[in-house]
């Protein structure tokens, strides 16, 4: 059964506390938390500090998704805050290698993101080092964007190259989830869904029930 992932990106700031609590209760899987600098993406989240106040929050997993560069100086961080999955864009960092054994290192899996105009082949070298792969279905950096359909195809030729390679790591994929397209990302291969705007900003009494329908 496909994991869900509600994005705090897309929580009520000044209930934050209380969504985390409420998708939790509902049956997320993962919490999902972009990071952003304002540098390798135009626009800036949060930093570690959220991740522990998190992780202070709910056993959950929280999936931190590091769009940030450079990344190496700010992965022991992470990981102390409280971080179970430390992804990032490895075209944001001189040394990919460095930083996916750091996060091992640090007792975090490690993640990949594949942003839209990075073709999956590029980044092939990682797949047998990694945990997890994020297919980005939106430009990173914002957050309620529509989902890019063109993008569905990197999910399955992750699946075939998981399959043929004996490989274990799992394919997320972040950006305009909706009951539709969900359908769509799992009967190509998804693992994981990067739920925001679709659960948040519902009456908590309603959150189960969104996340069941996109499973």
């Amino acid at each position: 059964m496909v994991k869900i992932a509600p994005s705090i990106l897309s929580a009520d700031f000044s209930y934050l506390e209380k969504e985390v609590i409420e998708v939790d209760k509902a049956g997320a899987d993962y919490i999902h938390i972009d990071v952003m600098d304002g540098h390798y993406v135009p626009n800036i989240t949060f930093g570690s500090n959220i991740i522990k106040v998190l992780r202070s929050l709910t056993h959950k997993t929280l999936d931190v998704h590091l769009m940030i560069s450079p990344v190496i100086n700010f992965i022991e961080d992470f990981s102390k805050a409280g971080a179970d999955i430390i992804s990032f864009h490895p075209e944001a960092d001189l040394d990919p290698l460095k930083v996916i054994n750091l996060i091992r290192n640090c007792n975090c899996k490690p993640g990949i993101a594949i942003h839209p105009n990075i073709q999956v082949t590029e980044f092939e070298a990682y797949l047998d080092l990694v945990d997890i792969v994020i297919v980005m279905t939106v430009m990173p950096g914002f957050g309620g964007q529509k989902f890019i359909n063109d993008h569905i195809s990197k999910i399955s030729m992750l699946k075939n190259m998981r399959i043929k390679k004996n490989l274990k790591f799992e394919i997320e994929v972040d950006g305009g989830i909706n009951l539709k397209n969900s359908k769509i990302c799992k009967e190509n291969g998804a693992d994981v869904l990067v739920a925001g705007s679709y659960i948040y900003g519902s009456n908590s009494t309603k959150y189960k029930n969104l996340i069941e329908n996109l499973r």
